[in-house]
């Protein structure tokens, strides 16, 4: 049992840490908030691509917290996005990541996709893949 009793509340502060651990470790960066950063700011592009069903098929599978992140700001009148163009998406995760002198561009944006792939199911990572335009998919490792 936790010293406050609120064990959903220290699990789900346990669970963000290893995805954003796992993250930071598989960019080989040093900065835990810049990995956090990008993460958020590629999972809320994705969630503004796919439609709401999926969105919230997806955010089931997250940490409490990182799915609060997810959600944070969305407005779904505004999705999904029908810009198919992956520069635009690359672009937006960029402006919203903002600067880090460890970013390297694309790749570690590929990087949180892979970091999705071990963490979310199988099915639901082909399921939102699939719902993804296809240059978008590019960057998204099958």
């Amino acid at each position: 049992m936790s010293a406050q009793g609120l064990e959903v509340i220290d699990r789900t502060v346990h669970l963000t840490h290893e995805w954003i651990n796992e993250l930071t470790e598989r960019l080989d960066w040093t900065s835990a908030h810049d990995a956090l950063r990008l993460m958020r700011a590629t999972l809320t592009a994705v969630r503004d691509h796919i439609s709401h069903e999926e969105a919230a098929q997806l955010s089931a599978q997250m940490p409490l917290l990182i799915r609060g992140m997810f959600f944070e700001g969305w407005q779904p009148a505004q999705t999904p996005m029908r810009d198919r163009n992956v520069d635009h998406f690359i672009s937006r995760i960029e402006t919203t990541f903002g600067a880090s002198t460890e970013y390297r561009g694309p790749e570690d944006i590929t990087t949180v996709f892979k970091l999705l792939n071990a963490r979310i199911s199988d099915g639901e990572v082909k399921d939102v893949r699939g719902a993804l335009p296809e240059a978008i998919r590019s960057l998204w490792p099958g």
